[in-house]
């Protein structure tokens, strides 16, 4: 079994925004209202998001630049390159899209990173996604279910560290041996009873672990 994996969501979380408001602001004012109709749960999150994603109509030149553009904890690559140095593996867990996660990945030179996520493609000057309900880390509500991912991690690791920041992450925090938690998940989990770490950055993160010598 391997010794230790750090586990990350990624909207924000490593991403300062939500992708899904990039759209909503520069290309889909009328995502506000279905917004709303989201959060008073008159739709699941992968149904708002589908909607938002299939609302760009942008050339795919145009929404790789949006990616590039959309701002992440600038510790982040740093981060990453600790863990894996430090004999951890690092992985992405976004109940949002691998399209985009990969794109950033790639324009930020990160490698050996594992992202599990809705996969996502481009089509008809939008992005669509393929949500597989066969697929073992399935939700109907989510597309993906993050507990059921960490669980199949802690099969393979030691020890499994999560991060995050909202309501999808809290599933993922239940089953992790440890979670950093940022803005509304640490009111969540408190109300859950499930110990984590309160953090603003990835700074706060490396500091705690070094603080438990996992990174030197």
């Amino acid at each position: 079994m391997a010794k230790w994996a750090f586990v990350s969501d990624f909207d924000g979380t490593i991403s300062k925004k939500d992708f899904y408001w990039f759209i909503i602001e520069n290309y889909f004012p009328e995502g506000r209202a279905l917004y709303k109709e989201w959060k008073s749960e008159k739709l699941r999150d992968i149904e708002f998001l589908s909607k938002v994603f299939k609302s760009i109509n942008k050339e795919e030149a145009q929404i790789i630049e949006d990616i590039k553009a959309l701002p992440i904890d600038p510790h982040v690559p740093d981060f990453i390159k600790a863990v894996q140095q430090n004999g951890g593996d690092f992985f992405i867990l976004s109940a949002g899209t691998d399209y985009y996660i990969n794109h950033l990945l790639r324009h930020y030179g990160i490698n050996d990173v594992e992202v599990f996520s809705n996969t996502g493609y481009f089509k008809d000057n939008n992005v669509h996604l393929s949500i597989d309900s066969t697929h073992r880390h399935f939700s109907k509500r989510y597309g993906i279910d993050k507990s059921l991912v960490i669980k199949e991690l802690k099969e393979r690791y030691e020890v499994v560290y999560f991060a995050g920041d909202s309501e999808p992450d809290s599933h993922g925090a239940k089953e992790a041996d440890l979670t950093f938690a940022k803005d509304v998940l640490q009111d969540i989990l408190k109300d859950f009873n499930v110990a984590y770490i309160p953090v603003d950055s990835f700074i706060d993160i490396e500091d705690e672990l070094k603080s438990r010598s996992v990174l030197k």
